[in-house]
């Protein structure tokens, strides 16, 4: 085997390792512009949350942001379906707790709520 023809299959062999490499960002680079060709371009979104409730099935709170404007989604994410739960129009931290009603109220403190639970 001489030296020119082992060049030529260690330069084929880098070659092939470079389009390796370079495969996933080129993937990358195509959907981004398919996506801004669409029109989802800007969209930011972070997960803040994600609870387990069972096997597959999670509920994970999203905060996604477009062109300045906020929004919290709480999804129910399970392997075959996502189902929005719940949209806030602004950041969760701001928007008013829920509302227990008046008919309920609430004990002053554990030692209360033990007596008055019903004894067997």
């Amino acid at each position: 085997m001489t030296d020119s023809s082992l060049s030529v299959s260690l330069l084929a062999l880098a070659a092939v390792v470079v389009a390796m490499a370079a495969l996933p960002w080129l993937l990358r680079r195509l959907q981004q512009r398919a996506n801004a060709a669409r029109g989802v371009a800007g969209v930011q979104g972070q997960v803040l949350h994600a609870m387990a409730l069972g096997p597959g099935q999670r509920v994970v709170t999203v905060e996604l942001e477009r062109n300045g404007e906020r929004a919290c989604l709480v999804l129910g994410v399970s392997p075959q379906h996502i189902q929005c739960l719940h949209v806030w129009g602004t950041d969760p931290v701001q928007a008013p707790p829920p509302q227990m009603p008046a008919s309920v109220a609430a004990p002053a403190s554990f030692a209360q709520a033990l007596q008055a639970a019903p004894k067997d």
